[in-house]
């Protein structure tokens, strides 16, 4: 039976959906004012790899995953570009699109945006006005009244004295309470605005995805998810609006996946020590960056550094070098042992470092047989995750440092390397072997010949 780690209780929960058979998952995504992060990288690796076992366990998904097109980052950065709002969007809509294929992600089934659902946010503010939840203020912004939704913080565990005490509360003059949050912002210039009952404005941030989820998931719906960094205040506020308009559970299970870490602080923009998924594919293949994503638990921080990434591509280097250039023959079954541990660790909360512990361990026993069956499994396996899917002769070629020297001149070296070794010239096989490992080419002698891979 598969567990989730639900973040509202705080403890493993079996998963049981609300219609048997199908799943509903909203995962909050990505402001489009900038190039995706690795922290970004993160939350659409992790939230895929669900999605994708939720199938392979049997499950008719529908994984929506939202775009914020307005906001005051992206007023901000149109502004300073001198460009409108949607060309700067679709551009970094365009951007996420392309760095989020080159990492093996499956695109959600629904990526509603923000601007096409203002109508559907007019209507459930004033829901929340007609409820006593929700308050037109004397400058004309609309705000919720978070004293009046007795469940507040049941989300975060924290009580709104221990909130109203922190530092991310906003100071507004014009809020009735401290802890209130906009939901609707009274016009301003140079800034879109949308006609409302309360005059022209746009929408807060929290409104959007309470009305997304609805559209396209209904009042209640299965699971939301989303970094770490929205648990508090984002998603804590959409349950406050969701549930007083409703009248109704938002989500049955909330699942956040853990920070990416660089030296040990919280990667983030507004420390300046980001880097864009792009920085670093241009030093790492992207299937090495999703190992490294993958072979950390979800919720645990994981740590950004070099070093940690030249680990991750030797480890699939070696999985990859594993299958050789074997036949693969494989009638899957669950009931076999790798697969039997790989099924149960992932049914655990999505425990991918066990599944990869699993997938090396198979790489082990093929290694000792040479067995086909084996080689299929791994490929069967890894497949689940979004591994291994390349060719392993590609990958292990991929990416070498290999200076001056083209793939066609090391196929020549292997030729005169064949050849110094058919007329027993062992010392000159030797040089050969040594001149290749000089420029990151190493060698490796099978049954079925000489091939190579990076260093």
């Amino acid at each position: 039976m598969l567990k989730i780690y639900n973040s509202l209780f705080r403890e493993k929960q079996t998963f049981t959906p609300i219609e048997a058979g199908k799943v509903r998952m909203y995962v909050c995504g990505m402001t489009v004012y900038d190039f995706c992060h690795l922290g970004h990288a993160r939350v659409m690796v992790v939230f895929d790899m669900v999605s994708r076992w939720f199938r392979v366990s049997g499950f008719d998904v529908t994984y929506v995953r939202n775009i914020t097109d307005i906001d005051d980052k992206i007023i901000k950065r149109a502004n300073e570009n001198n460009e409108t709002i949607g060309d700067l969007t679709q551009r970094f809509i365009d951007a996420m699109d392309e760095d989020s294929a080159k990492l093996g992600i499956i695109r959600p089934d629904i990526e509603p945006r923000a601007t096409a659902h203002i109508d559907g946010m007019i209507g459930m503010i004033s829901k929340l006005i007609e409820k006593g939840h929700a308050y037109l203020a004397a400058n004309g912004d609309v705000f919720y009244s978070v004293r009046s939704f007795n469940d507040y913080g049941k989300l975060s565990g924290k009580s709104l004295e221990d909130l109203r005490a922190g530092e991310r509360v906003e100071v507004d003059t014009f809020k009735k309470d401290p802890m209130d949050f906009v939901l609707w912002k009274a016009v301003k210039p140079h800034e879109p605005s949308w006609d409302s009952p309360w005059g022209k404005g746009r929408p807060g941030w929290h409104i959007e995805c309470s009305v997304m989820s609805e559209k396209h998931l209904g009042e209640h719906f299965d699971i939301h998810g989303g970094g770490q960094d929205l648990q508090f205040p984002h998603h804590e506020n959409e349950i406050a609006q969701s549930e007083a308009a409703h009248n109704c559970t938002m989500a049955s299970y909330w699942m956040h996946n853990g920070f990416v870490r660089v030296d040990d602080e919280k990667m983030s923009k507004s420390l300046g020590n980001f880097f864009t998924i792009r920085e670093v594919l241009k030093k790492y293949d992207a299937e090495v960056v999703r190992f490294f994503i993958l072979r950390a638990h979800y919720r645990s921080p994981l740590n950004y550094s070099d070093k940690h990434l030249d680990d991750a591509k030797a480890s699939l280097t070696r999985l990859y070098t594993s299958f050789r250039d074997l036949p693969m023959a494989y009638q899957h079954n669950w009931n076999d042992p790798f697969p039997a541990r790989f099924k149960a660790a992932m049914d655990d909360d999505f425990n991918t470092p066990e599944a990869v512990a699993v997938l090396f361990e198979i790489a082990s026993e093929l290694n000792r047989t040479s067995d086909p069956y084996y080689a299929g499994m791994l490929k069967y396996l890894g497949k689940l995750l979004g591994l291994l899917e390349s060719d392993p002769i590609e990958f292990r070629q991929s990416g070498a440092q290999l200076g001056s020297i083209t793939p066609e001149e090391i196929e020549s070296f292997i030729d005169a390397r064949l050849h110094a070794r058919k007329i027993k010239d062992f010392a000159e096989a030797d040089r050969i072997r040594g001149h290749l490992a000089g420029v990151g080419v190493l060698l490796e002698d099978t049954p079925q010949g000489t091939t190579w891979r990076r260093a």
